[in-house]
């Protein structure tokens, strides 16, 4: 589908796009025959200018999208309340639009979609935020696009991350220093960077104290709770059991917990279990768990601000690229193996 711009309506008119933008926002001093050219060609091309575009405060909409896939777990649920909380304190709307990746029959309705919002800008949550068809699809409409944790060309768009490998690095060292070392590892949805770089900073700490895993206890996931319960019975199931499983997200740790109970395996005199990102759910398992705070709630408002500015109006070309600190969180999931 071929996206109509302000510059195709500029070049059938034989006008500039400023005198463009000047007619299409009703401003004065026009002569009545280049308004009636301009709007003619407008009508014929059937061009919908985009509200950001326009770049006149009396014309946008004040809105922006928000562009998940998973709107029921504990991280999309904090990515959704840091970006209305700031959205609300900018005196900005937010709209969510849910899509499962690659869902083909949805994006060709997104041009409509656009053309009805006028959004001002997009953020996506990962990993939507590496789909190179949605990428595209939002540039041709102009609409300005801040990605949270992109695994793929970083450098296309402003992005908002933490650092996902020391994190899972700091916490698998954790784990060591309490003299574990038979330790388990559930990996997340490969579709996300964040799996890969968990994997990586838990690669980097097992190696570096020259440990050995033993290929049973690694095991696929998909960052939800019934994939944690499916992952933690093959490895409670094996011959020899681990003294701590690391599982790349606080949703999958519960599974390991429930999983744990069943085979009547006491968390943590046991078996020790720790999980990432310090979502709600972290806090209401029992035992609660040992996790990284990662901050999703502060990336959120960190994209809205690459997109209409921080509350004091001021942006940077500096802050193109936005990294947050993480922190560990130590609770009763985690203790010294018993043997």
């Amino acid at each position: 589908m071929t996206v109509i711009t302000i510059k195709d309506v500029a070049a059938r008119a034989g006008v500039s796009a400023k005198t463009v933008s000047r007619v299409i926002n009703g401003e004065p001093h026009v002569r009545a025959e280049v308004r009636e050219a301009v709007m003619k060609v407008v009508k014929e091309l059937d061009y919908r200018p985009n509200a950001f575009a326009r770049g006149l405060s009396s014309s946008r909409s004040f809105l922006l999208g928000l562009f998940i896939e998973e709107v029921a777990s504990g991280y999309a649920a904090d990515i959704q309340r840091g970006a209305v909380e700031r959205c609300r304190a900018l005196g900005y709307h937010l709209v969510i639009e849910t899509v499962e990746l690659g869902q083909r029959e949805w994006l060709k309705e997104l041009p409509a979609i656009l053309n009805t919002l006028r959004l001002q800008g997009a953020i996506l949550a990962p990993p939507l935020c590496d789909w190179p068809d949605l990428l595209d699809m939002l540039a041709a409409h102009e609409v300005p696009v801040v990605r949270i944790a992109p695994r793929d060309t970083p450098e296309r768009t402003p992005l908002v991350r933490m650092n996902d490998r020391a994190a899972a690095r700091d916490l698998a060292n954790e784990l060591i220093k309490l003299g574990h070392r038979d330790i388990a590892f559930i990996r997340g949805n490969p579709t996300h960077s964040a799996a890969t770089e968990r994997w990586l900073g838990f690669s980097d700490a097992v190696q570096a104290a020259g440990l050995t895993v033993r290929p049973e206890w690694v095991v696929d996931g998909d960052f939800t709770f019934r994939s944690g319960v499916e992952a933690a019975e093959k490895i409670l199931e094996t011959t020899t059991l681990p003294t701590a499983i690391f599982s790349s997200n606080d949703e999958m740790a519960l599974g390991v917990l429930v999983s744990a109970m069943r085979h009547r395996i006491e968390v943590p005199q046991a078996l020790s279990v720790v999980g990432f990102d310090d979502t709600l759910i972290a806090r209401m398992a029992w035992p609660q768990l040992t996790t990284i705070r990662q901050p999703n709630p502060e990336m959120a408002a960190a994209a809205v601000d690459l997109l209409v500015g921080p509350p004091n109006g001021r942006r940077s070309a500096e802050t193109a690229s936005v990294e947050l600190p993480y922190s560990l969180v130590r609770r009763d999931s985690l203790a010294p193996p018993a043997r």
